[in-house]
């Protein structure tokens, strides 16, 4: 890692307890900053707070006080913490330099980075990327980073400058960067997603844009070309276009064509041959190649993971089968596109598990992907009413509803036949029942392994 000396000295705020938070503190302490961390709330487990105590960072948490303000050069801010909370809104009003942990990840690295972002696909796409750069690699290593769980910051204190670091990025992480510059951009899709934090579409897709500001003509910005609007936001970077496209609009990069994968003129492998399922994996199976191939890649070293890769958790990840009936956790689907996604990756009839926090939104969007597909519905959560409306427009049959995804998973059991699919995709974020999607997932991970064994000893 660079040591850097820009934050030598410099009274630093790290705002948010979380991962990203702890590493940013000690990296800045490591760097000879004089931080501070503050958190709202008082974790139950003190140890992460201790750990930082011995190695001279003052915590605070349980409140904000204002008096935090006094005299700092920087914060260092949670990207889900929003720009309305009292400390940050303050440190604007004073002009205080606001970034978030990727920003700092970068300033002190030696390593090359590839920045993925878009509303759906992102974690996917980083997985696929790192795995192709990684195959066959005897110098070197690409690692990932970002919103994918694994702050940054870290990565960026182990990586050399033969590596890589592929860093899945959030429209709340982008809002933080200055300096940060990929050497190769990804936009997978932009649809419409937190504008409860956001305020209005404009500012997300903004936020999302800012990953190609610093890109210059030696650099490159893998976009998804089926779109058009996607294809304008690509003229915002000065970096060479690569497109990707599964419906074959351009022949520029990697697309779609007579069954196979293509990049170029190069034929790498049938679609089929993909082992995640769903229309969605292989538009994220396109975007990984135009990176594979921009890094020289070769297509036996891309067939390998497309064909062995068998998905991330909590992204339409395969579970088990019981009795004929295929059970899948896509509790990652936070938003009515990537349930639609999920959706058209099956050919079966699916039983659908739906609902969570009610963000304001109806879902009517969602019928035309439940008819004709979706023989049944169980939904929960606060839209669970809004949910099951949607699904009687669309002649679903069967519509239960139930407490949570945990209690959903017996009921549809009950109604699925041999053959059908049990897919968990929410279409909702989990917050009205559970902190995060991941534990939404891993409930109902246990409810389907308690059911299991029930079965089993009857």
């Amino acid at each position: 890692m660079k040591m850097i000396e820009k934050y030598r000295g410099k009274k630093v705020l790290v705002l948010g307890l979380g991962k990203s938070g702890v590493n940013a503190a000690k990296l800045l302490k490591k760097l000879g900053a004089e931080v501070t961390v503050n958190d709202k709330n008082t974790p139950s487990d003190l140890t992460q707070v201790n750990e930082l105590k011995n190695e001279g960072i003052e915590v605070i948490t349980g409140s904000h006080p204002l008096e935090l303000l006094e005299n700092i050069d920087l914060m260092v801010k949670n990207p889900g913490i929003p720009y309305t909370n009292v400390l940050v809104s303050g440190a604007k009003d004073k002009g205080i330099k606001i970034i978030t942990e990727p920003e700092l990840a970068f300033e002190i690295s030696d390593a090359r980075f590839v920045g993925v972002t878009g509303t759906n696909g992102k974690t996917t796409t980083t997985t696929m990327i790192s795995l192709m750069l990684n195959q066959g690699k005897t110098e070197g290593k690409a690692y990932v980073a970002g919103n994918i769980g694994v702050p940054a910051s870290q990565v960026a204190q182990e990586a050399t400058s033969k590596d890589t670091i592929v860093t899945e990025l959030s429209s709340f992480q982008l809002l933080g960067i200055t300096e940060y510059h990929p050497k190769v951009a990804v936009l997978t899709n932009i649809y419409e997603a937190h504008i409860d934090y956001h305020g209005t579409r404009e500012n997300y897709v903004n936020a999302k844009m800012r990953i190609v500001m610093n890109q210059t003509e030696d650099d490159y910005f893998v976009v998804n070309w089926d779109n058009e609007e996607w294809q304008e936001l690509s003229q915002r970077s000065k970096a060479k276009i690569v497109p990707f496209s599964r419906l074959g609009k351009s022949k520029d990069g990697a697309y779609v064509a007579d069954g196979y994968l293509f990049y170029r003129e190069d034929k790498i492998m049938p679609v089929d041959d993909i082992k995640v399922p769903g229309t969605h994996n292989v538009e994220n199976a396109l975007a990984a190649i135009a990176v594979a191939k921009i890094f020289g890649k070769s297509n036996e070293d891309i067939k390998e993971v497309l064909t062995t890769f068998s998905g991330v958790r909590h992204r339409t990840q395969y579970v088990t089968t019981l009795n004929g009936r295929k059970f899948y956790n896509d509790s990652k689907a936070t938003n009515m596109e990537a349930t639609e996604k999920a959706l058209a990756g099956f050919n079966n009839p699916v039983v659908l598990l739906a609902g969570g926090l009610d963000r304001g939104f109806t879902f009517e969007k969602l019928e035309p992907s439940l008819k004709n597909k979706v023989h049944a519905m169980i939904v929960f959560g606060e839209t669970a009413d809004l949910m099951a409306k949607a699904g009687k427009e669309a002649g679903v049959e069967k519509i239960i509803k139930t407490k949570d995804a945990v209690s959903a998973v017996p009921e549809a059991y009950k109604v699925s036949n041999e053959g059908d699919v049990i897919l968990l995709s929410p279409a909702c974020a989990s917050w009205d029942q559970w902190p995060t999607f991941e534990v939404r997932g891993d409930k109902f991970i246990e409810a389907v392994e308690k059911l299991t064994k029930e079965l089993e000893e009857k």
